[in-house]
């Protein structure tokens, strides 16, 4: 692990030369340079990720009412979600560890059958009224107002939940395809400051007879219990509480073989890992991943330029290559809760389309440097990171993610620039296998994505073994022009925005055919998609 850390120091020096390549990711400065040439290696992958690598989070405060649950049954934020698949639907955050499990022991629906035709069904039948929809999601603009200053105030109320809200969560996962986790409160304590199961067992034993298929969580951000709720737990005490959970999910008939991922920690900071170090020596035998969080700024005081600055982007590989130094080889690495502001997000950045440089660097970055799944905080809940606005409508960074999951495949490859140095801005650029469920493209294609965070266009030129290939162009620009561009909430594919054809339609995602040997143009301020459709890579096929 020590060579990550040799390997961000080389890379440093090597900015000062105004290039900079890590691995797949490369860095080129270019405010006064329109051209630039690529080298792309076909013939090794780099790294591999799980096939739900980008993944979603609904954030626990949507529970703070159970009322707001019923917003789930949503056609419309079915359809989204549906669209992502494969993924993790990650349920948790700060409101998690304030949550509990308050039977009432009345059912909400009958006993699933496993039958698709019944599910179906029954995904039908639980279906949101729009009349319902609409009022629900007017309420839920004041609500999150009033999540919103709970947190400023960094005063957290107390939480029941019931078999209705369970049922709900559950059948939104099932519903849309995704693979359920389920963040338990750790924040339930004993005399002796160990974790207090019986409640987390009560929730356990109501899902297991309802045979609901899903992973766990246990604690979210616990290095700063003492910070919210006045209680401080220690990394061993915390991996012995991992150890204590696991051991319970192994005597379920249900969950014996279930994921168990943690301690969900923040970002390291001053270089101190004390709590996950601690966490590993006694629970790590425990975990299936490890997780932590990352954001790159403060949502109160950040800036646009903050989002475009690619040395707030080169943070995030610091900070992924000292907690991959502390987790043992072999041990997958999560991101379990990220996006762009921390503090509930940035108001009128992190859901406007400047937010999806970001994003968009992050995922490439994350796979680059070793991390098995991200998780986007968040599909819906409080904040202003959110993939959907308050109609339920996408935002662009939804958009972003779409074309990502559509195109992009889980095998890392690496690509490099070859020119001479220039004084300031970057371009950035990543390489995958295209993803290879995408019918639409032969095995062996390849996608490039890249990020012209400089207001000036860049020519991109590919190298001659790929001079042959045709090559679909993706390029998602702001819906907007002018000063207020980088601020819109809405985003154009090949000039055509983005917008759901109705309730249950997305519209059809469509490239632009390049011919073979044409160069790359890359607008100022976009980020692009290239499926370089002939590449015939062997690693691909």
């Amino acid at each position: 692990m020590k060579s990550a850390a040799t390997a961000v120091s080389t890379i440093v020096a090597l900015a000062l030369f105004g290039s900079l390549c890590v691995g797949a990711k490369t860095v080129i400065s270019v405010d006064d340079v329109q051209s630039i040439r690529v080298d792309l290696d076909l013939f090794r992958v780099a790294r591999r990720v799980d096939e739900r690598f980008l993944s979603v989070a609904i954030d626990a405060s949507l529970l703070a009412q159970e009322k707001f649950m019923n917003l789930l049954n949503s056609p419309k934020l079915r359809t989204l979600a549906k669209a992502l698949i494969p993924a993790f639907l990650r349920f948790g955050g700060t409101k998690q560890d304030f949550m509990k499990f308050n039977p009432r022991g009345r059912y909400f629906q009958a006993r699933d059958n496993s039958s698709s035709a019944v599910q179906g069904k029954l995904c039908e039948r639980l279906e949101l009224p729009p009349f319902l929809e609409n009022r629900l999601k007017q309420e839920w603009v004041l609500q999150s107002k009033t999540l919103l200053q709970e947190e400023l105030e960094g005063k957290y109320k107390k939480t029941k939940f019931s078999e209705y809200a369970v049922d709900l969560l559950y059948a939104f996962a099932n519903c849309s395809g995704l693979d359920l986790i389920f963040g338990l409160n750790a924040l339930l304590r004993t005399s002796e400051n160990t974790w207090n199961s019986t409640n987390a067992e009560l929730l356990l034993k109501y899902c297991e007879s309802r045979q609901y298929v899903m992973s766990w969580e246990l604690g979210n951000e616990p290095n700063s219990y003492e910070k919210k709720a006045g209680i401080r737990v220690d990394g061993y005490q915390l991996g012995q509480d991992f150890v204590h959970l696991h051991q319970i999910l192994q005597e379920s008939v249900v969950y014996h073989s279930t994921g168990l991922y943690g301690p969900d920690v923040s970002q390291p900071r001053d270089h101190r890992k004390d709590l996950l170090t601690g966490f590993l020596e006694t629970g790590a035998k425990a975990i299936t991943a490890c997780t932590w969080h990352h954001y790159y700024v403060n949502g109160r005081d950040t800036s646009l330029e903050d989002f475009l600055d690619p040395e707030v982007l080169d943070t995030l590989a610091t900070k992924i290559n000292e907690i991959v130094e502390s987790v043992s080889p072999g041990k997958k690495v999560w991101l379990g809760e990220t996006s762009s502001a921390y503090g509930g997000g940035a108001v009128g950045l992190s859901d406007t389309f400047v937010a999806g440089f970001m994003w968009l660097d992050k995922l490439g970055l994350a796979a680059e440097l070793g991390l098995d799944v991200v998780i986007r905080q968040v599909l819906i809940g409080s904040g202003t990171y959110h993939l959907v606005d308050d109609n339920l409508d996408p935002l662009p960074d939804y958009w972003l993610s779409l074309l990502y999951k559509k195109l992009v495949g889980p095998e890392v490859l690496k690509a490099q620039v070859l020119m001479n140095s220039g004084p300031k801005k970057p371009i950035r650029l990543y390489l995958h296998c295209t993803n290879r469920k995408s019918t639409h493209y032969r095995p062996g294609a390849v996608t490039l994505f890249a990020l012209n965070l400089n207001k000036n266009e860049v020519t991109i030129s590919l190298p001659a073994h790929t001079a042959n290939s045709t090559i679909e162009a993706f390029v998602l620009q702001s819906a907007e022009t002018g000063e207020q561009s980088l601020y819109s909430r809405s985003v154009e594919l090949n000039g055509q925005v983005l917008r759901m054809v109705d309730d249950r339609t997305l519209p059809p995602l469509k490239g632009r055919e390049l011919p073979p040997g044409e160069r790359l143009k890359l607008p100022g301020f976009s980020f692009a998609f290239y499926v370089l459709i002939e590449a015939q890579a062997p690693v691909c096929k």
